[in-house]
């Protein structure tokens, strides 16, 4: 469980979840004072970060020599739709079906499932 406290100053926000204390806020152009990320750039780094965890997780277990991956995410709103881009860098030599592997085990990582995935949001308010 994440908890989000806002007080006053436009628009911090501190995050907890329990084992660490992290903020977000809103770029300076829509009001805030951009001393963390935004919402939906936490959002591309919780996709961004699964992928690349489950990527090293899969290739140790493979025992492949990947010595780095990196990966990217972008978030764009288009004509109500929000579209993810993620592009995905592998460093070391490997063959390129290992390369299209790694692809199907990064669109499974559990972010992807759960974006891509029936949600439901259940909210009250006190």
């Amino acid at each position: 469980m994440t908890k989000a406290s806002i007080a006053s100053t436009n628009y911090q926000v501190q995050l907890e979840n329990g084992r660490h204390k992290f903020s977000a806020d809103e770029p300076k152009e829509l009001g805030g004072a951009d001393t963390a990320p935004a919402p939906d750039e936490l959002l591309e780094a919780s996709l961004a970060s699964c992928t690349a965890i489950t990527l090293r997780m899969y290739a140790d277990r493979k025992r492949w020599i990947v010595p780095g991956i990196e990966v990217t995410v972008s978030l764009e709103r288009i004509e109500g739709k929000t579209v993810f881009t993620r592009q995905i860098t592998i460093h070391g030599e490997i063959a390129e079906d290992q390369k299209q592997r790694l692809l199907q085990i990064a669109k499974a990582c559990p972010v992807s499932k759960t974006l891509l995935g029936e949600i439901e949001i259940n909210s009250n308010i006190q």
